[in-house]
């Protein structure tokens, strides 16, 4: 046998046992993404377990792949239930109900009014004066403008600034 067969691919796949989660921690996070305890203190308290200790379990990298992972399962399930809730509002008793249902299943499905139906006012309008401080004008004064010839003050004129 050569010395390359001996060798371990560098790119097989190491298989790592997953880390353990505590069933009362796991029982902690289902309670939190689910709702049935409003704060994580309040599932310490029903779970009778110490605080300290399940916010420690709780920022281990497992455990918190673990809630991402039930916090998407538990989106997933309310997307369907809202979806099916939309549906029902399109036959609402309130027409402003219907038509807000109406519009927002529509833009979903990419039929919505373009952005660019608006009106749009005071287009290169500009207000106030314009004050040029330089020594020579620049061209022909417009009739809006005023032109106003400013020089600056020197510091030893006797003027104070800044009052």
């Amino acid at each position: 046998m050569n010395a390359i067969a001996t060798v371990r691919d560098t790119n097989d796949a190491v298989s790592v046992k997953p880390k353990r989660i505590p069933p009362k921690i796991s029982q902690i996070v289902d309670w939190l993404v689910t709702g049935a305890c409003k704060n994580q203190q309040a599932a310490c308290e029903r779970a009778n377990l110490d605080p300290s200790y399940v916010s420690r379990e709780l920022r281990k990298v497992h455990v918190r792949v673990f809630a991402e992972r039930r916090a998407r399962e538990t989106i997933a399930n309310g997307t369907l239930r809202a979806s099916a809730r939309v549906l029902e509002l399109l036959d609402a008793g309130s027409e402003h109900v219907s038509l807000d249902a109406s519009k927002h299943v529509l833009a979903i499905a990419g039929i919505k009014p373009t952005a660019d139906a608006q009106v749009s006012v005071n287009i290169d309008i500009k207000a106030g004066y314009v004050i040029d401080l330089t020594d020579q004008p620049r061209g022909p004064l417009i009739a809006q403008q005023a032109h106003i010839d400013a020089k600056p003050l020197k510091s030893n004129d006797g003027v104070r600034h800044g009052e």
